[in-house]
């Protein structure tokens, strides 16, 4: 049985047009080590601004954060302050694969060729290594990752591709359409001040009647 923690897990980002992964540089000492052991990378260079990452190990990256530039629409002038639409997926387990090739631990195992069981040993790491003597003699083995549950037993006759653990089915992926706001910053300010200035009114026109109503009264009074 593979827990949902221990499944690897997967992110791609598709960025606007102009907006690229930030440098190491260009990022704070306490998000590099926060995203310790997680290598984000583009796409390709013909698409810097699509992001991936994975497969990583779920059980120590519960969320994955991508460090992204804007572009400066003051040096691009095909860049505008405008809203702009952000694509984000994430993957956890389901047939993951290594960028060596291997399955990860979230796949089904199956025999190398036919034969018999020989021998199941157990790994530092917990995984376990399956050797089979095939029908000509030919003695193979093969590595299932550890956290799998496996189906077969030393002496067990097997056939080329039968299981050798229990099908984990685990897993899933999803995806978020969300918008990214590119704002300049003498609009942030201008902003800020259009609302303090309605604040002060607003303060101003209470005080004031808060005056003409105790005139009001004096008069009466009077």
């Amino acid at each position: 049985m593979v827990k949902k923690a221990d499944l690897n897990v997967g992110g791609i980002v598709i960025l606007p047009k102009g907006f690229k992964l930030a440098s190491k540089n260009q990022t704070s000492e306490e998000f590099k080590k926060k995203n310790k052991g997680v290598f984000i990378s583009p796409y390709s260079t013909e698409f810097d601004n699509i992001l991936v990452v994975g497969p990583i190990k779920g059980k120590t990256h519960q969320e994955l954060v991508f460090p992204v530039v804007a572009p400066d629409p003051e040096k691009d002038p095909d860049i505008k302050y405008l809203t702009y639409p952000l694509y984000a997926g994430g993957n956890r387990g389901r047939g993951q694969v290594y960028p060596t090739g291997e399955k990860s631990n979230v796949n089904m195992f199956g025999a190398v060729q036919s034969g018999q069981i020989s021998d199941i040993s157990q790994g530092e790491k917990g995984e376990s290594k399956v050797t089979i003597i095939g029908t000509d003699g030919k003695e193979q083995s093969q590595i299932v990752p550890a956290g799998l549950t496996l189906t077969i037993k030393q002496g067990d006759l097997v056939k080329t591709e039968q299981a050798l653990n229990i099908n984990p089915n685990a897993g899933g992926f999803g995806q978020e359409e969300t918008e990214i706001v590119l704002q300049k910053s003498a609009r942030i300010i201008g902003y800020l001040a259009f609302c303090l200035s309605v604040l002060l009114t607003q303060i101003l026109l209470i005080l004031k009647k808060k005056q003409f109503e105790k005139v009001q009264a004096a008069e009466l009074n009077f």
